[in-house]
């Protein structure tokens, strides 16, 4: 019997399929000698400081840094009934081998060896490295499994990326956290992205615009422009002399141009066009492409970093053209042809290749508007390697009058190949002709760089090389869930806590250097060059450094979201946190679980006089009804149909019902650090 451990249970499902596990039980499935379950993301979770030493467990400089001897894994209480049917499975007699078959990254290779180490698993382990989730390929996969101990080298580089944001993120994170009396959070890689959203507001509010005018000839053959910045006088007396008068073509230079198809993407890549054309958030992007590559089964893996395939998969390329025939019919004939060999590169791919198509044959019913439209990114770029390549000729056109020189442009489009433009064709002019043209001047203002976006925030980080595919988007998602920074319109801006932390904490985690010289060593150790131990001594170095600097800086801070409203039950002042929802107050005691809305809450909850909408307030005997129109006001026992006051949970329950609370999803390790300053 081979146990099978899939990341979540809808994969698990499909594997059990695939497999002909067909018994359904509580927690895996089993048949045709095959246990299939499944984690739930992470099962287990790096032990907090309390766990190691009991002192610890006090938010003091006295016990700072926090350095284990040894780091150690303990089950998340949320899923410790699900780790307790892996377990169980793990120790039947039955079981000859197991199968690690959670995503194919550094990620998912962590999951499982976490879960394999904690229950001590003594037989044989191999895994399953897929790039896809359609039938053909795990058929494929579990015919071609490989040993684990293959993929020792990346699952060092997983512990060692965990144990290092242990290190360094709790530690400098509570170091900053009782210095200043706020909830402050830094990280090897959330400080730097940070940083290159403050430096770009930086610069522009540096900035002064200057003004200057442009001055042009409207031609018949286009406009001709002089390639100078001028002030207002000189531009409107170039253009009383240039007016109408005659430009002689002095010299043309022509220049054949040709572009190929641009490569696959990748997922940096696609997440940067979906934000720029669509508005997605990285995050959104990634969880589209989630669900068209593990429940629709559409495209292959999501998180990788190369925009290349394997020569391996030539012989694929017609399933899967002839799989997309109901998007674009004309994908069937380009089954003859191959795509240009640059695309072709085994040294360029890493774990997974450039995101494609599969050959699951489209059903768009299926999808929701959000999720074809990644599709139709990924699927376009993928036909796009089998066209020609764009053609163009280029005139460009030096235009005298006196001693001023003008240039005009002129492209003639002689092969369209992947764009989509029309064919056009351009009779050059010659050297001597003359053109006039009404000459007019324009006035331009400098501007600053435009003020960083998701899309652009990505590029810096992919530029950097500031956390992976797999982690970026959660780690902007950080920042502004932290309140570090927020969101105006698509622009990225700072906040005042956010201008204050990259001020106190150290100026080597403001910088990427640092944390880009730490992601190129967990390269070295997924490839072998380098030991996970030497790299997290240097950790270990620079934590206890970087807390030493924190303790004697004499740097001040403001907590700006601090209010002047005092707490009901303990009398502490409130402080503000921006929700979905709205503003959410705080009590600022950390033993106080005190906290309402700022402002009322509007319900779907009708009025019974005036049926307008009706917000939640809060009196002396809890939560109430009121119609901000009529004045009217109801108890939640009427809203519900009861006579009698309803108990603390079932009102729970009803404001729930009409207000759905504000949820964020949480890596282990910032579900641990959010726990450890709750009790600080």
């Amino acid at each position: 019997m081979k146990l099978v451990l899939a990341e979540k249970p809808s994969v698990g499902a499909e594997l059990a399929r695939v497999l002909g596990a067909k018994q359904k039980h509580h927690g895996y499935f089993e048949g045709n000698g095959y246990l299939v379950t499944w984690s739930l993301g992470h099962l287990l979770t790096l032990k907090m400081p309390e766990q190691y030493h009991p002192e610890w467990k006090e938010w003091s400089f006295e016990t700072l840094p926090m350095i284990p001897e040894r780091l150690e894994t303990t089950p998340l209480k949320q899923t410790r009934s699900q780790l307790a049917v892996v377990k169980s499975l793990a120790k039947r007699s039955d079981i000859d081998m197991a199968v690690i078959a959670t995503d194919a990254g550094r990620e998912g290779e962590l999951v499982a060896r976490y879960i394999f180490n904690y229950l001590q698993f003594k037989k044989p382990i191999k895994r399953l490295w897929i790039s896809s989730q359609t039938d053909q390929a795990i058929r494929e996969g579990f015919a071609k499994l490989k040993p684990a101990k293959e993929y020792d080298d990346l699952y060092q580089a997983a512990l060692a990326r965990a144990e290092a944001d242990w290190l360094v993120g709790l530690n400098v994170s509570r170091a900053l956290t009782i210095k200043y009396d706020d909830s402050l959070s830094a990280g090897r890689v959330q400080t730097p992205t940070l940083a290159f959203v403050a430096k770009r507001e930086q610069q522009i509010n540096a900035f002064k615009p200057e003004t200057y005018y442009q001055v042009s000839v409207a031609t018949d053959r286009g406009e001709a422009k002089l390639d100078q910045k001028l002030s207002a006088d000189a531009a409107q007396a170039l253009v009383s002399q240039l007016d109408q008068q005659p430009l002689t073509v002095t010299a043309i230079k022509t220049k054949a141009h040709k572009e190929l198809p641009p490569l696959l993407y990748d997922l940096n890549e696609l997440q940067q066009v979906a934000n720029q054309k669509f508005g997605y958030s990285p995050k959104q992007t990634l969880n589209y492409l989630q669900n068209l590559y593990e429940r629709e089964k559409l495209v292959t893996y999501p998180r990788t970093d190369s925009k290349y395939l394997t020569t391996d998969l030539k012989g694929s390329l017609m399933a899967r053209l002839a799989a997309m025939s109901p998007y674009r019919p004309e994908a069937r004939s380009f089954s003859s042809q191959q795509p240009a060999n640059s695309v072709f590169n085994n040294a360029k791919v890493g774990d997974h290749y450039g995101l494609i198509p599969t050959e699951q044959v489209l059903n768009a019913s299926k999808l929701d508007q959000d999720e074809l439209r990644i599709y139709r990114l990924i699927a376009d770029r993928f036909l796009d390697l089998f066209k020609p390549a764009y053609q163009a000729t280029t005139y460009t056109v030096t235009l005298t009058a006196g001693k001023q020189s003008l240039t005009l442009k002129e492209t003639a489009v002689v092969d369209p190949g992947f764009k989509d433009v029309a064919k056009s064709d351009v009779t050059p002019l010659k050297v001597g002709e003359k053109l006039t043209g009404h000459a007019n001047r324009t006035a331009k203002k400098t501007t600053p760089k435009p003020r960083l976006n998701e899309a652009t925030l990505l590029g810096k980080m992919d530029q950097f090389g500031l956390g992976t595919p797999a982690t970026r988007a959660d780690i902007i998602e950080k920042l502004q869930s932290s309140e570090l920074m927020r969101k105006q319109g698509r622009d990225l801006l700072m906040t005042p806590k956010g201008n204050q932390l990259l001020k106190l904490v150290n100026s080597r985690l403001v910088t990427p250097d640092l944390t880009a010289k730490w992601e190129a060593s967990l390269k070295q150790i997924e490839s072998g060059q380098l030991k996970r131990q030497t790299f997290m001594q240097d950790i270990k170095q620079e934590t206890t450094a970087l807390v030493t600097e924190i303790k004697r800086s004499t740097a001040t801070y403001q907590d700006h979201s601090l209010t002047q409203k005092h707490c009901p039950v303990c009398d502490s002042l409130l402080k503000e946190k921006q929700t979905k929802q709205g503003v959410l107050l705080i009590c600022t005691n950390p033993s106080c679980n005190y906290k309402r809305y700022r402002d009322p809450k509007v319900t779907n909850h009708r009025c019974s006089q005036c049926h307008k909408k009706m917000v939640i307030l809060t009196g002396a005997k809890g939560d109430y009804f009121k119609c901000l129109n009529c004045g009217n006001t109801e108890a939640m026992t009427e809203a519900k149909g009861k006579s009698k006051r309803v108990n603390k949970r079932e009102e729970r329950k009803l404001i729930d019902r009409y207000s759905k609370p504000d949820e964020e999803a949480e890596s282990p390790l910032a579900a641990a650090l959010k726990a450890a300053m709750k009790n600080q």
